[in-house]
């Protein structure tokens, strides 16, 4: 089988004791993937706490024992609903189209900012006018009789008017003002919208090739795509929010087999209620709930049909006819009554062909007895919770791993680490961590080398506390490392799911490298703390950047 490299994220959400694996060749896809699928949970987490609130608030109303018996019809209804929701979960899928319908994926909306409306300039002030009566002397008697009074009044009255207009002008001019600024916050408006609306169409543009993109690529049957493909069609069934929805896939081209890990629910998280009654007497409400065997019977039906829909909606979306073959191993997470601690385990396992799956009539089938005739592999009791060995196993070993090589020994205090080989580099930062890690016995891995800012090593570290998978980047650079490296890194780590993040460098780092890190998971080792942690065990080197970039620019010369 040809080498992919393969990205991995993990996403959980603790209320929701939801978690999902997220695999894919492409790192970009993958880190969407997981953004979506947060936010998808914190959308699901906010309406089920909205929806709880509103239902306390309602049932905190109701006063009279006629609303109270009311209440108990409606809480009766809905139990029986949600018992009738598991009993009929084949049965819904059928009423479905499980193909993908590429062009609802496309997004169409329109930029949301409407166009700003043009202001309307603040009209000029009238202006004073010397015909105005306010501005005409009044003439007395003596104002008349004496020149000097008449004077006074009409130089008073000349006056007035003369302060008036430089008051008119002066707030003809604020307005005027005000108006010329009212049109250039307007264009700036109008400019920012169209900016951002540019960036907006740019990205949906971007967004729709991608989709289109993936379409094509699925068309023409490529194997990344088939996997995406079958993930979009599992995330798009619709299950009760209690369950996991979790999964994990794998896709076989030269025999075209489709591996599915799929999350069952445990039967701890099913609703048990059948009725809820009011009792007037003692002013309370009691519940009906399901019998420990009707429980049970439920339960292991419930997985029976889990596994049938599970492929038959698989098998409907194949428009391309990728799928021969769908083995669906079905893990159940739960506790282990023995010891109270934490157990996952493949209870099921069914492999099914196109052909022979095509010719089922699941609307009539039993669901048990449909998985037994397809020679499924599972406890005669699923409630039981007993293991069984996977029919076809997915092959979860990291491909990036690659063969390492020693080289820390071979280096002396007149090796200058800044001009090493970087494929030796990596190998060196491996061996330096696989013996700062031996201790507590962790284990360190070099990926596939391919000098793109990607991972380049993984330790893992089984120290209870302190431990995890812990992502390590090596750089041998004679410049100072940006914020930009330790942005990527920081990804990697989310990307990764891991628990920390280390980066070395022969240089050292800028203070937005500095600031960015602070108060992430994690660390940055400069040139100086390199060599520290090569005396550390027992070896010595130099790292000389400026005789670095000499040596580098003779190379290119």
């Amino acid at each position: 089988m040809a080498y992919r490299e393969m990205w991995e994220a993990e996403v959980r959400h603790e209320e929701l004791n939801k978690y999902r694996h997220i695999r894919g060749s492409d790192r970009h896809i993958v880190e969407q993937k997981a953004t979506a699928q947060k936010l998808v949970w914190d959308e699901m987490w906010e309406k089920k706490q909205a929806a709880e609130q509103k239902k306390m608030a309602k049932e905190a109303a109701v006063r009279s024992k006629e609303e109270k018996k009311e209440l108990a019809i409606t809480k009766t209804k809905e139990a029986q609903e949600a018992i009738n929701q598991l009993e009929t979960i084949l049965l819904h899928t059928l009423k479905v189209d499980d193909a993908i319908d590429w062009n609802i994926l496309l997004n169409k909306k329109k930029y949301p900012e409407k166009k700003p409306a043009k202001p309307k300039p603040v009209p000029d002030p009238d202006e004073p006018d010397r015909s105005f009566e306010i501005y005409k002397p009044y003439l007395g008697f003596f104002d008349k009789l004496f020149p000097k009074l008449r004077k006074r009044k009409e130089d008073e009255a000349e006056e007035k008017f003369t302060s008036d207009h430089k008051a008119w002008e002066k707030k003809k001019h604020q307005i005027h003002k005000k108006n010329k600024k009212l049109e250039i916050d307007h264009a700036e408006s109008v400019k920012n919208r169209e900016i951002n609306k540019s960036k907006f169409e740019e990205k949906q543009e971007e967004g729709n090739k991608r989709i289109l993109e993936k379409k094509n690529q699925y068309l023409n049957k490529e194997l990344d795509a088939i996997s995406d493909y079958c993930e979009m069609v599992l995330a798009n069934s619709e299950y009760p929010d209690y369950f996991p929805q979790e999964w994990d896939l794998d896709y076989l081209t030269d025999t075209k087999i489709l591996i599915v890990d799929y999350s069952l629910p445990d039967i701890d998280i099913l609703p048990t209620v059948k009725t809820v009654k009011y009792i007037i007497t003692r002013d309370e409400f009691t519940e009906t709930n399901l019998s420990n065997a009707a429980l049970n019977k439920l339960y292991d039906e419930l997985l029976y049909q889990i596994a049938l829909r599970t492929i038959h909606e698989l098998y409907e979306a194949d428009v391309v006819d990728a799928l021969d073959s769908i083995v669906i191993n079905g893990w159940v997470e739960s506790i282990d009554k023995a010891t109270g601690q934490n157990t996952n385990a493949c209870i099921m396992s069914l492999q099914a062909s196109k052909d022979e799956f095509l010719t089922i009539n699941l609307e009539k089938v039993d669901p048990k007895a449909c998985f037994k005739q397809l020679k499924g592999i599972g406890s005669s009791k699923l409630h039981g919770l007993s293991p069984v060995a996977p029919i076809i196993s997915i092959d979860k070993e990291d491909r990036r791993f690659v063969s390492a090589y020693d080289v820390v020994d071979g280096v002396d205090e007149s090796d200058n680490l800044a001009t090493m080989d970087w494929q030796d580099f990596e190998n060196l930062i491996r061996e330096i961590f696989e013996k700062e890690f031996v201790s507590s016995g962790g284990e360190v891995k070099i990926t596939q080398a391919s000098r793109d800012g990607g991972v380049d090593a993984v330790a893992f570290d089984p120290d209870p506390i302190r431990g995890g998978k812990i992502v390590i980047q090596a750089k041998r650079y004679t410049n100072t490392v940006g914020v930009s490296a330790v942005r990527d890194l920081y990804g990697t780590v989310v990307n990764e799911g891991a628990t920390k993040g280390i980066l070395v460098t022969t240089a050292d780092y800028g203070p937005d490298a500095y600031k960015f890190a602070k108060g992430k998971p994690l660390t940055l080792l400069n040139g100086s703390n390199l060599l520290h942690l090569l005396e550390k065990h027992g070896h010595r080197a130099k790292i000389d950047l400026k005789e670095a970039k000499i040596f580098f620019a003779e190379q290119k010369t």
